[in-house]
């Protein structure tokens, strides 16, 4: 009896050793509590194991996160819905703005007046062709052409754009391909990584002239409101 308590005893001080906690030792030995605090109080406390950390952790912000994230969702809502409906020149605004953001233009020495975006976001891919198609630009026109690295499902996401513009993936360009570097730390990966999109107009010179002075007209625009 005396030999089987001792055995427990040391069985108790070694799981505590090992970072166990009172009610993990009681569990596993199936002794009652007091003892194993009587056979280990003397053994400095374990540091907690990282897993129980992060779950300590998750129960404490678990429902801050979740406050949190309900308030970003009411207030996107909110202001979607101030919105309300675009007319055509709203889009014609938006579009002119978007493209001199986002998409190629020409500098010196090099005058490439060419009509030409890249974008990874399909919302911005979709605001971009339907302000072309106001401006009346035939779809012919259009070329697409991905660009996405390697390491990803090419097939794949080939389907999804060609999908998302209304075309065949035999009608998209040669993809371009990033070679995979594993030294460089990449955060655009996983299921929702799709590259990038590439769309061009083709004959766009003239189109581009228009753009550069819509553009123009817009800021000076803004300048006499703000004399």
């Amino acid at each position: 009896m005396v030999q089987a308590k001792t055995e427990m005893r040391e069985r108790a001080r070694a799981l505590r050793r090992a970072g166990r906690t009172y009610d993990e030792i009681v569990a596993e030995l199936g002794v009652a509590k007091s003892s194993v605090s009587l056979w280990v109080r003397d053994l400095p406390k374990p540091p907690t194991p990282p897993e129980r950390l992060y779950r300590m952790r998750e129960a404490r912000w678990a429902p801050h996160r979740r406050a949190r994230d309900i308030k970003r969702q009411q207030t996107k809502l909110a202001a979607a819905n101030e919105i309300g409906r675009m007319t055509d020149r709203d889009l014609f605004l938006v579009g002119v703005g978007l493209y001199w953001a986002e998409g190629a233009k020409s500098r010196p020495p090099r005058m490439q007046e060419s009509v030409v975006f890249v974008n990874s976001d399909p919302l911005m891919i979709e605001v971009y062709l339907a302000w072309l198609a106001l401006l009346g630009v035939e779809p012919e026109r259009l070329r697409f052409r991905l660009m996405i690295h390697e390491s990803a499902d090419v097939s794949a996401v080939e389907r999804y754009w060609a999908d998302l513009v209304g075309v065949e993936v035999a009608d998209l360009d040669k993809t371009t391909l990033k070679k995979h570097n594993p030294v460089t730390v990449r955060k655009n990966t996983g299921e929702d990584y799709r590259g990038c999109l590439v769309v061009r107009v083709r004959n766009g010179a003239d189109l581009y002239r228009r753009i550069e002075g819509w553009w123009y007209g817009m800021a000076v625009e803004v300048k006499r409101r703000t004399a």
